[in-house]
């Protein structure tokens, strides 16, 4: 499919190959002209809240909640709305975690077949509603190659399902990158996070996989 900017993202990526993740944001956004972030608010996230808001104070920040986020995550995505003015939209799955609890007698675990709905429910779902509303044209995303083995497939710009463009701006980067990041910028940080639909860190939660 055609992605609704008509990017050639062959030549895009090796445009962006030796630019600074600042440089890939100020290229996204002047590509954009609906662009979108995503969030869940998970550890390091506030990196690329921080480096996009600076230079688009009111892009649409999205975030999908699953129900499942711990106190300190909430806690977290509060400090971070606050402290750097974000323009949060935020989308919820058609059911309550209480009678998923019930429906699903709770969180089926990553072997059981109920696992997928699952994650139609809480993520899949919510999400493509929201691309579908709010229409974005490019999605700027936190995704790093060294995360997950299909990550490593990846490049900074690609390619959604339905055409919208992904970037992401740290792809390349690693852990210290982000954490000499968060020094420089007196950005907080927080490690109490549960994503119901991956369970484990190195595996895919679906949206990228998916979408």
């Amino acid at each position: 499919m055609s992605n609704k900017l008509n990017i050639d993202l062959d030549a895009a990526n090796a445009e962006l190959k030796d630019k600074s993740a600042e440089e890939i944001v100020a290229w996204a956004l002047q590509h954009a002209n609906n662009p979108i972030i995503t969030t869940n608010f998970r550890p390091y996230e506030s990196v690329i809240l921080h480096m996009v808001a600076k230079q688009r104070p009111d892009i649409t920040v999205l975030f999908v909640d699953s129900g499942y986020n711990t106190e300190a995550t909430y806690r977290h995505a509060m400090d971070l709305i606050k402290r750097l003015n974000l323009n949060v939209v935020t989308y919820l799955p058609q059911q309550t975690a209480a009678w998923r609890d019930v429906y699903f007698n709770g969180i089926p675990s990553v072997n059981n077949p109920a696992h997928a709905e699952f994650t139609q429910q809480v993520k899949l779902e919510p999400f493509g509603r929201a691309l579908k509303e709010i229409n974005p044209d490019l999605w700027i995303n936190a995704i790093r190659r060294d995360q997950t083995e299909f990550r490593q497939s990846l490049d900074v710009v690609t390619e959604s399902k339905d055409g919208i463009v992904k970037v992401a701006p740290l792809f390349n980067w690693t852990e210290d990158d982000l954490e000499n990041y968060l020094k420089a910028n007196d950005l907080p940080n927080e490690h109490d996070y549960f994503d119901p639909t991956k369970v484990e860190e190195n595996r895919e939660c679906g949206l990228h996989t998916q979408l």
